[in-house]
C-alpha cells in the first residue's frame, strides 16, 4: 500500500525545513531507515530516513522547497510486515487519541522570537512586521502558515486582538518597542535588480546558503555589536608546540596545531570571567554553568559551528582531538544536529587562511565570538636588563566581538587580558598537554 513520509521534527522548537537535495529518485526501492533526503533547517542539517520498506512512488517537495513540519514530503509503496504494521497504527483510536490531545502550548510564546529563514524572507518580501503576528507554531513560533493567511487577507493592518488576557496583553504591547516594517525586512533575502552583463555568472543560493544569511542577519539584526582586540606574544608558544609536534603526532597519531592551545586558554579565562559565557533571553541574562565551545569550520560552500561539549574538563590533547573528529565530520558529509547544539561561547580560527585582522559576527543568542588571527614574525619592542630593544617576536591579533545587551568593555578588557596572560606562560615547564 502507498503512503507518506512526512517532513520530521528535527528540533525541539523547529517547525519546519527545507529539502537541501534528493538522495532518491521514484521508482528507488529503499529499505526501513534508509535516507531519503538531506534536511536543512535554522537549527541542523540532517538526513529524512525511510519509515518503511518500499518503492519510492513520487517526490512532492522540490529540492531548496521549505515545507512544515508534518507536510508530505514524498509518497513510498510500503510491502512486506511494514504495511501490515502501517495499517494496524492508522486505526480510528489513535486517530482520536491524537485530535483529543489538550493544546496546552498555544499558551506559551517562549519561541515566538525565533525566526526561521522562511519566515524571515516572505516577512520581507511582503512587509509584515514579525512582532504584531501571533504565531501558531509551538512556543508561539510563527510560522509560514501564520503569514500566508495575512497575505491572503490582504496583508498586515494591524496588532492582533488580545483574546485570553486583554489586560496582559495590552500591557505587554505598551511596553514593547515600535518596530517599523523596514527593521524586520533581511537584506539578505530580498530579490534585488542587478544588471547582467555578458559573461556574468548567476549563481543560485543553495538552502545551506540562505540560512547562513538568515543567522547572519538575525544576529546582526538583534544584537548591538561592539568589538575589542589584543596583541599577543606567542613565542614561547610557539617554540613549545615546535618542540613537541613530532613526538606529539607519532604518539596520538594526530597532528597538534596552535587551536587547541588557544581553546584552552579561553576556556580558563572564561572560568574567571563567566559572564563572557552567558546569553540574551530578552527579559532576562543566562549565564551558563557548561563552557560549551562553539568552533566555526568552513567547507568550499558553507560554515558550520560543531561543539565542545564540557571544555572545561579537557586537556589540550583532548580538545585537540575533538577538533580533528568534529572537522572531519563536517568535511564528510558526517556532522549531526547533536554536534552542533548546546554551544557558550565561540572561537573562530580565521587565522588558519591568514586573516591578521577581522570583526567576527556573533553565533547568536551567544554573547561573545573570539577569532585567532594568524600568527606572524614581527619586530617588536621588548625590555630588557640593558634597556628596550627592537627583537623579531611571533604575534598574533585575538579580536573579540560581544553583544553590548549582556556584556560591557570593562569585563571584556580584562577577559582579553587573561587570555593574553594564559598564552603568553605557555611553555614545557608550565603547560601540560596531557
Amino acid at each position: 500500500m502507498a503512503t507518506e513520509i512526512t517532513m520530521p521534527q528535527l528540533g525541539e522548537s523547529v517547525t519546519e525545513g527545507t529539502i537541501s537535495k534528493w538522495l532518491v529518485q521514484p521508482g528507488d526501492k529503499v529499505n526501513k531507515y534508509d535516507p531519503l533526503a538531506e534536511v536543512m533547517t535554522d537549527k541542523v542539517n540532517a538526513e529524512v530516513p525511510s519509515s518503511y520498506t518500499g518503492t519510492i512512488k513520487e517526490l512532492l517537495v522540490k529540492e531548496d522547497e521549505t515545507v512544515e513540519v508534518g507536510v508530505a514530503v514524498c509518497t513510498i509503496e510500503v510491502e512486506g510486515e511494514d504495511s501490515a504494521e502501517l495499517t494496524e497504527s492508522s486505526t480510528p483510536e489513535s486517530t482520536e487519541t491524537t485530535d483529543s490531545a489538550p493544546k496546552n502550548e498555544q499558551t506559551d510564546t517562549s519561541q515566538k522570537a525565533r525566526y526561521s529563514p522562511a519566515v524571515l524572507k516572505m516577512s520581507a518580501e511582503h512587509g509584515i512586521e514579525l512582532s504584531q503576528v501571533k504565531g501558531s507554531g509551538k512556543g508561539g513560533r510563527i510560522t509560514r502558515k501564520d503569514l500566508q493567511k495575512i497575505i491572503d487577507n490582504g496583508g498586515q493592518t494591524s496588532a492582533p486582538k488580545a483574546e485570553e488576557n486583554p489586560a496582559s496583553e495590552a500591557k505587554a504591547v505598551a511596553k514593547a518597542p515600535a518596530v517599523s516594517s523596514a527593521q524586520t525586512q533581511v537584506p539578505t533575502t530580498e530579490k534585488i535588480d542587478i544588471p547582467v552583463s555578458q559573461g556574468d555568472i548567476e549563481i543560485p543560493v543553495s538552502g545551506v546558503r540562505k540560512a547562513i544569511a538568515a543567522n547572519m542577519v538575525k544576529s546582526k539584526h538583534e544584537a548591538p555589536h561592539a568589538w575589542t582586540m589584543v596583541e599577543v606574544d606567542v613565542t614561547n608558544l610557539v617554540h613549545f608546540r615546535n618542540s613537541v609536534k613530532g613526538e606529539f603526532k607519532q604518539k596520538e597519531g594526530f597532528n597538534i596545531t596552535f587551536l587547541p592551545f588557544f581553546i584552552k586558554a579561553t576556556v580558563e579565562a572564561l572560568k574567571e570571567f563567566p559572564q563572557l559565557n552567558s546569553m540574551w533571553a530578552g527579559d532576562k541574562i543566562i549565564q551558563k554553568k557548561d563552557i560549551n565551545v562553539s568552533i566555526a569550520v568552513a567547507t568550499d560552500d558553507a560554515l558550520y559551528v560543531p561543539v565542545i561539549k564540557h571544555a572545561d574538563e579537557k586537556s589540550i590533547k583532548g580538545i585537540g582531538r575533538e577538533v580533528q573528529e568534529l572537522a572531519t565530520k563536517v568535511r564528510t558529509g558526517k556532522l549531526s544536529g547533536a554536534d552542533m547544539q548546546g554551544g557558550t561561547f565561540t572561537v573562530n580560527n580565521t587565522g588558519s587562511f591568514g586573516s591578521v585582522l577581522s570583526t567576527p559576527i556573533i553565533n547568536h543568542p551567544q554573547a561573545a565570538i573570539l577569532s585567532i588571527e594568524s600568527i606572524v614574525k614581527r619586530p617588536v619592542v621588548v625590555e630588557s636588563p640593558t634597556g628596550d630593544m627592537i627583537a623579531i617576536r611571533s604575534m598574533v591579533n585575538l579580536c573579540l566581538s560581544l553583544d553590548h545587551r549582556v556584556l560591557d568593555g570593562l569585563v571584556c578588557g580584562r577577559f582579553l587580558a587573561r587570555v593574553k596572560e594564559i598564552l603568553e606562560n605557555m611553555t614545557e615547564k608550565t603547560t601540560s598537554i596531557y
